[in-house]
């Protein structure tokens, strides 16, 4: 879905935040940005080719509307571009958001374990809010930003009723990057300022009513603007 960045905010940050630094991954050297306009460019071209193939259906989930191939499907060799996961001592084969595990006749389509750890999401995903923490999604699998670890994780699905699709996040701030930031780092910065601004004002727009009491609601919401503009511009955003 990614589109523009844009948020409300409060509270003049005095304090400048640094960003995260990103993981290296044994498998081919994984690293954050690399190649994303081409694994955009190779989505694109799959999605072409089997848009009318029966075994590949539409995620319309979440208006995310990308093709893939239905879970359980078999392929007999794996894309020439995929990746090895490695957790709790099993091999997960992931390409373009998609998982495979060996299987009779072949390589399954999957839905990956909960907790399992990657180092980049799909190169199209559709982002959801729950609670005021962001769930990015794609294929039937949701995966959450960990800070501590540098690292996405998959998680179970969050209850349906929580869930805030991105689109309805109220928005006044356009965002920017600077220093050619990938989009899986502006959501990292995005996220952690949010999470940052929010512990300073109380003041959160992803709940009803910023969370805060209608008498507070407008100055909380101008301290929590205030608060997102400098904690991006301290990472390298303009904001206006």
């Amino acid at each position: 879905m990614n589109i523009r960045r844009m948020v409300c905010f409060g509270v003049a940050l005095s304090v400048i935040l640094t960003g995260v630094a990103a993981p290296v991954w044994a498998d081919g050297g994984w690293r954050r940005g690399d190649g994303r306009g081409r694994e955009h460019e190779r989505f694109r071209e799959r999605e072409r080719q089997h848009e009318h193939d029966r075994d590949w259906v539409m995620d319309r989930r979440y208006n995310h509307n990308h093709y893939y191939p239905r879970h359980g499907h078999v392929v007999r060799e794996l894309p020439r571009n995929y990746r090895i996961i490695r957790h709790r001592n099993s091999r997960y084969y992931y390409d373009d958001g998609i998982w495979y595990r060996p299987g009779s006749g072949g390589f399954v389509v999957i839905t990956p374990p909960f907790g399992l750890e990657v180092p980049l999401l799909p190169p199209f995903y559709t982002t959801i809010w729950v609670g005021g923490i962001p769930y990015y999604y794609a294929d039937g699998v949701y995966y959450r930003w960990l800070p501590e670890q540098s690292t996405y994780v998959v998680s179970e699905p969050p209850p349906e009723q929580q869930v805030v699709p991105d689109s309805e996040i109220p928005r006044e701030l356009f965002i920017y990057p600077k220093q050619g930031q990938s989009q899986a780092v502006q959501d990292k910065d995005r996220y952690e300022c949010h999470r940052w601004s929010v512990g300073q004002t109380g003041f959160d727009p992803t709940q009803p009513g910023g969370n805060v009491s209608a008498a507070e609601n407008a100055g909380k919401h101008v301290e929590y603007q205030r608060a997102m503009k400098a904690c991006l511009e301290a990472r390298g955003y303009s904001v206006q």
